[in-house]
């Protein structure tokens, strides 16, 4: 019981362990957690590259059937929140239909994850390349169909290479909002870095903080020079107009 002199003891009466991380084991969780994380920004933003730009070139061809399925992509794909996305990679294509890569529980829900990720993500990668197809100027694929060549000639050769540097940094900022979309992953159980916080927090309750701005603070130290890196190099890589 409390003696006359005691006085209730205040939560943040508390001794927060500053030194979690100093734990061998709760090390590897962190760093499990952001290896992952960098995984699926990297495979996924390759994934919505390469999709992004076919659609595009969908967008922008001469063909109306194709122009009508990159539209309802973009509209589908930008207008549906990625975590039902992911949750139909993994009960829908997963749990059932069958859908399988391999056997790895994790490694098949990483590429679950990155299946949503790019098909989600190329919506956005596509209207920023779009954006920059649209500042070429028409004349150039006007002299280019005068000379003979076909629109996928004109596209690849003249018209993507000129779009691709004036779009540097769109393409940076949602390859910067992939890697913080990537947490979502998680709910799927993959131990990415947010499931890998949550563990940690569960296991030490009394270091919360701690904790989180180790976990933000990584997010930060390598998002804020991705980008400043990306705004230097559009710059440096901008068509003179």
């Amino acid at each position: 019981m409390a003696g006359p002199g005691d006085r209730p003891r205040h939560p943040f009466d508390l001794k927060v362990p500053m030194d979690v991380f100093s734990d061998p084991s709760n090390r590897d969780v962190y760093i499990t957690g952001f290896l992952w994380i960098l995984k699926l920004t990297l495979a996924g933003g390759a994934g919505a590259l390469v999709l992004g730009v076919v659609l595009a070139a969908m967008r922008v061809s001469p063909i109306p059937v194709l122009r009508g399925v990159g539209t309802a992509w973009v509209n589908i794909f930008r207008n549906t929140p990625l975590t039902l996305i992911i949750f139909f990679c993994y009960f829908g294509l997963f749990s059932t239909l069958g859908f399988s890569v391999v056997d790895d529980i994790d490694l098949n829900n990483f590429w679950l994850g990155v299946v949503g990720l790019s098909v989600y993500t190329a919506a956005f990668v596509c209207e920023a390349i779009r954006s920059g197809i649209n500042t070429v100027p028409a004349g150039q694929a006007e002299a280019a169909r005068a000379v003979g060549m076909t629109f996928i000639q004109t596209l690849t050769i003249i018209i993507l290479p000129q779009a691709g540097r004036a779009v540097i940094a769109p393409l940076g900022s949602i390859l910067i909002a992939l890697c913080k979309n990537s947490t979502i992953v998680g709910t799927i159980g993959l131990m990415e870095s947010s499931n890998a916080m949550k563990d940690l927090i569960n296991a030490n309750g009394n270091a919360v903080i701690p904790i989180f701005l180790v976990f933000a603070g990584t997010f930060a130290i390598v998002l804020i020079p991705t980008g400043y890196g990306f705004g230097w190099l559009a710059n440096r890589l901008a068509v003179k107009r």
